[in-house]
This record gives structure tokens, sequence and C-alpha cells, in this order.
């Protein structure tokens, strides 16, 4: 699987959408505040490996559950505050894009969608699993967006 072109979008997509009552300024900046993340995603601790939290920088998400150790690495390639950021993921397990976009609607609350395209590891046999994964994965996602709602509404986040 490490040789797949992780800029590509592979065939494993998921995507949560929630609607957060705060200006999309305010929910952008605390999405792209990356050391933050694993405050709303369970399980999961970010930092910044490189770069200054913009276009370029290294981003390293380690989730610890139990015995099992997930590292993704990931590279933000594109910046637009405060309607998108794009990342594409490039370790050895997580691979392919990512995009977070905020939508301004009126009454100073934002649509965010967060949507994902990972390769599959396990070439034909990760293909059949992914629809049991799939529903697992949603259901995490839109979770997570869930309590980083709460956190921006409440003022904890950024």
């Amino acid at each position: 699987m490490t040789g797949s072109d992780p800029t590509t979008p592979g065939a494993g997509e998921v995507t949560a959408t929630i609607i957060v009552a705060a200006p999309a300024e305010r929910v952008f900046a605390a999405f792209m505040a990356w050391e933050r993340q694993g405050d709303w995603i369970p399980l999961t601790k970010v930092r910044v490996i490189s770069g200054d939290g913009g276009e370029g920088t290294v981003i390293e998400a380690i989730t610890v559950a139990g015995p099992a150790v997930l590292r993704d690495e990931m590279r933000v390639v594109k910046v637009d505050p405060p309607y998108e950021v794009r990342v594409v993921h490039q370790g050895k397990v997580l691979r392919g894009p990512g995009v977070m976009r905020c939508t301004p609607m009126g009454g100073d609350r934002t649509q965010v969608v967060w949507h994902e395209w990972f390769h599959l590891p396990g070439g034909v046999a990760g293909r059949l699993a992914w629809p049991l994964l799939w529903p697992g994965s949603k259901v995490s996602l839109k979770q997570a967006l869930k309590r980083f709602a709460k956190m921006v509404e409440s003022g904890r986040l950024p």
C-alpha cells in the first residue's frame, strides 16, 4: 500500500457534516488549531512536526486504543481561510486526501463538511472489508465533529 499515490482519492470514502453555531472564521480557526484536535478526536494526540500550521506543514496524529496504535502523518496542501483546508495523509496505513470545508450561513452559523478518501490497505480484502468498517468510521467522524462543535460554541476552542 505504501506505493499508492496519497494525493489521489482512494476507495475508502467517509464524510460527516455538522452545523456549528459560530461564525466561519472562528470555526476555521478552531479546526486549524492542530495540536488541540486531540481535545475532540478521541484517543488521539496531535502535534505539528514541521511548519507553522499552514500550507506545507506536516502533522502527526497518534491514536491509541488498547494495544493498537495508529500513526497518521499528513501534510497541509491548501489553506483558504475561512473556507477550506486540504490535507494529504501520507503515512504507511492512512493514505489519501482529505478536506474540511466551512460554509457561512445566516445567523453566525457555519456548516462544516469533513471528507476523507483513504486508500484501503490489504488489496482486495481491504476493499471487501470497507463496507463493514465504513459505518463505524462515519459514526466516529460525526461524533468527533459533535464534540468539536460543542467546544467551539462554548468558547473552549480555539
